[in-house]
């Protein structure tokens, strides 16, 4: 039996104005109405925060995860009756910071994840760093991961969710910028060196730069869009990933059978068991470490 997930990814510009969130209620029910097998449905970042650009104003909008923003969220998606992601919010963390942060709704009216974006576009955006990657489980289906916008640069994310056991990477985005082509790239890259299904969704023109995709474990490109406003629907079929990292990707390669019993271990002196923003950087010198990062032991940094 087939483990099919239909879905609706609305590519579409962020909203501005008074009461987004009723707004953006009356627009999901469209959508639900207008593509009624879709089980879940997921919308870029920021979608429900317009035009904020500056630090003040984010934290102007930012909320407790269990503020009446993410209760309104919950119970749209539970008289839906549908997996919803609102792209991100803006999250007032427990000491005051401000985390973008994107939520997942279930069918039930609750709230079944949230993933505090690790990687803020920086110097750009004004957010604060989340620390720890999040995969949520779809009953009946499979395990889908978290990521937002820039996070598809680093590749550490998308190869940590897959490893957490996703099989499905939704990456919300908000790109207004010339880069989105190397983006799709990316989404491609990071499907085909993980053999999961990444859905990248980001903002319409003419805020966003669109051309949102799915991609599957083979890195083919299923669906594709302009710039403009649209829905891209699909049906991914979790299946799909057994079956690619059971037999490889166009029937050859399996990079997760890579490693067999009686290999010897690989040490991974970049990160020194962990990213530590001390040790990010390569050694060069006068500033990168003075081991050459082969340094593991955390505690010593």
């Amino acid at each position: 039996m087939s483990r099919a997930l239909p879905l609706a990814a609305v590519q579409a510009m962020p909203l501005t104005g008074p009461q987004p969130e009723a707004r953006f209620a009356e627009d999901v029910q469209r959508v639900a109405r207008s593509f009624p097998q879709s089980q879940l449905i997921v919308y870029p970042e920021l979608h429900l925060h317009g035009d904020a650009a500056t630090a003040g104003e984010y934290r102007a909008l930012a909320e407790p995860l269990s503020g009446p923003r993410v209760r309104a969220l919950a119970e749209l998606a539970g008289d839906l009756g549908v997996w919803l992601i609102p792209g991100t919010v803006c999250e007032l963390g427990e000491g005051n910071e401000v985390f973008d942060t994107a939520v997942v709704l279930s069918p039930e009216g609750q709230l079944a994840a949230s993933y505090r974006k690790v990687f803020p576009w920086r110097p750009y955006e004004p957010f604060d760093a989340g620390d720890r990657f999040v995969v949520f489980d779809l009953p009946g289906v499979g395990r889908a991961g978290l990521n937002v916008c820039y996070d598809a640069w680093f590749p550490e994310v998308t190869r940590h969710l897959a490893w957490m056991g996703a099989e499905v990477v939704f990456n919300v985005v908000k790109t207004t910028t010339c880069d989105r082509p190397q983006e799709v790239v990316l989404a491609r890259a990071n499907a085909i060196v993980n053999q999961v299904f990444v859905v990248s969704i980001n903002a319409a023109g003419p805020v966003g730069t669109g051309q949102s995709v799915i991609v599957d474990p083979e890195g083919l490109v299923r669906v594709h869009s302009a710039d403009g406003a649209t829905v891209l629907t699909d049906v991914v079929d979790l299946d799909h990933v057994s079956r690619v990292r059971r037999y490889g990707t166009v029937g050859l390669t399996r990079p997760w059978s890579q490693f067999v019993p009686g290999d010897p271990p690989l040490a991974l002196p970049l990160y020194g068991g962990q990213i530590d923003p001390g040790r990010w950087a390569p050694g060069d010198g006068d500033s990168g470490p003075k081991d050459g990062g082969r340094s593991g032991d955390p505690s010593q940094s």
